[in-house]
């Protein structure tokens, strides 16, 4: 007898379906094709024991199971349950009418409890574009899955419920989720707020530019003086995601398995902070079995490089094309695939090794060898794609203790939100931009086209800084953010100066202060 069940393949974002085919003739041999990898193959004796558990033989005759389409890889023990069902359905021990109806999804434990998958999310999107009526998944995953609407929506802890529900011998409810009040309710909860920091007004100005124009940033200062306390707090101020990004955001999420067991929608802008220590696939992306990277998982938010010169140099290096392209494509012998990667570049770092140079408040033991080389851990193409850099000074005791509570992150947020307003409308048009940050060298000539005595003074400040032209085109995007935020039209010599005043910390200002 032949039986198919319907299941999923998950390669990077893309979900293929996959038909299980399974052919119970007599004989006593197990045949399997399809290209799965070892944990699909494995799946036989984790199916072969919970079928045993629930009073079910595994059947004793020649079965031959094929995943199709044959040539597409299948990863994972998703297909536990599927596979488990269709040979149940095949040696005739359950009914198989409403198989076609259903895609299934679940790994299978030695007493017919179903695990928790990754990739739920997206699976479910592809059932939905399926038409099948409904996806059965596991329990842990049924809130995940029921974002999609139009699409009936189980979650199911055994494997005798599903059988039941297959059969009609118990009747189910989908699972219901009113994805946009949970969406909204918790957009605007922080646990972090700007209101905590005292002092720092140059370099909450700068954070605020940033977050108005989605510009990367970085601070360097000596220990202590705040730079990762302000950093975290960066996503308060941030714009809300959108319903579009936040079900992207989740998507790379669930391929991950990085969500939490019942939750749904992510509602707040990722932020990601990888130990120095980590890899370049750990940070891009790919490996054996291809996952999104920490550059993938920021998408749509925040990826924060503390101590950015303690990172490996080539593993920072393959951060250049990212921050350009926004997207990743890993190619590798047996696969190529493409994450996106719209992610906010913050990073921190001291000025030394020591960490003290221009501290007023302590000695620097470093020579100006050493100095020199800490900064050029940091490459200059790096650097360059860095568009505001900021010193910042530790707050002296006396202020901290006198000064009054900072301005709180929702009074920030407002401005913030006021001037991402001002640039959707200015680039409607262009499909993939959205903020300044994005915009190209077309758009700059078109939109940030400073006057004559702004032009003279960028003129006379790039060559007394060495800069790029890179560098040229960054300083043009800051300025053009911040007549965002003064509800200038134009950009004016004002935000040009204070556009320059956020590139203090190029190579060549560097180099200078290391002799």
């Amino acid at each position: 007898m032949l039986v198919k069940t319907y299941s999923a393949a998950v390669n990077g974002l893309d979900v293929n379906t996959v038909t299980i085919e399974v052919s119970i003739v007599p004989g006593i041999m197990y045949h399997f094709t399809g290209l799965g990898d070892e944990a699909v193959k494995e799946g036989r004796n984790r199916i072969a024991a919970a079928m045993q558990t629930n009073g079910y033989a595994f059947p004793r005759r020649d079965i031959t199971v094929n995943m199709a389409p044959a040539n597409l890889r299948k990863e994972g023990s998703s297909f536990d349950l599927p596979l488990a069902i269709a040979l149940l359905a095949a040696d005739e021990k359950i009914a198989s009418d409403n198989l076609s109806s259903y895609m299934m999804v679940g790994e299978l434990g030695l007493d017919g409890r179903l695990q928790p998958v990754k990739g739920a999310l997206p699976i479910a999107i592809r059932a939905r574009a399926e038409h099948f009526k409904g996806l059965i998944v596991p329990k842990a995953n049924v809130r995940e899955a029921a974002v999609v609407n139009n699409l009936e929506v189980y979650g199911m802890e055994t494997m005798t419920e599903v059988i039941d529900f297959i059969t009609g011998q118990r009747e189910f409810s989908p699972m219901v989720v009113d994805t946009r009040k949970e969406f909204y309710e918790r957009q605007y909860k922080f646990d972090l707020d700007f209101s905590d920091v005292r002092g720092q007004e140059n370099v909450k100005r700068a954070l605020e530019v940033a977050a108005a124009g989605g510009h990367n940033l970085i601070m360097i200062g000596p220990p202590g003086s705040g730079k990762s306390m302000m950093a975290k707090r960066l996503p308060s101020i941030l714009p809300p995601l959108s319903l579009a990004e936040s079900l992207e955001t989740t998507q790379i999420h669930s391929i991950a398995g990085k969500l939490s067991q019942d939750s749904s929608l992510i509602s707040c802008r990722p932020f990601r902070s990888p130990h120095h220590t980590i890899s370049e696939v750990a940070l891009v992306g790919g490996g054996t079995n291809p996952m999104p990277g920490e550059i993938s998982l920021a998408h749509n938010g925040i990826l924060f490089a503390d101590e950015l010169p303690e990172f490996n140099k080539h593993t920072l290096e393959v951060l250049r094309q990212p921050l350009e392209d926004r997207n990743i494509t890993i190619s590798r012998a047996k696969y190529s695939i493409c994450y996106p990667c719209n992610f906010q570049f913050i990073a921190s770092m001291n000025p030394c090794p020591c960490g003290y140079y221009g501290d007023p408040t302590h000695h620097c033991v470093c020579t100006p060898g050493q100095i020199q080389k800490y900064m050029n851990k940091i490459s200059g193409p790096l650097l360059d794609r860095i568009d505001i850099q900021c010193e910042i000074t530790p707050v002296p005791f006396k202020d901290i203790s006198k000064a009054a509570p900072g301005e709180p992150s929702a009074a920030i947020r407002e401005r913030v939100i006021a001037a991402r307003k001002i640039q959707q409308e200015r680039f409607k048009e262009y499909k993939g931009i959205h903020c300044n940050a994005q915009m190209t060298e077309r758009m700059i000539h078109q939109y940030a086209e400073p006057d004559t005595q702004s032009l003279d003074m960028l003129r006379m400040a790039m060559e007394r800084m060495s800069l790029s032209a890179r560098a040229y085109s960054r300083i043009l995007k800051v300025a053009r953010t911040i007549a965002d935020l003064d509800g200038s039209d134009n950009v004016q010599l004002p935000h040009i100066a204070e556009a320059v005043g956020y590139r203090q910390l190029d190579r060549a200002d560097w180099a200078e202060r290391g002799k």
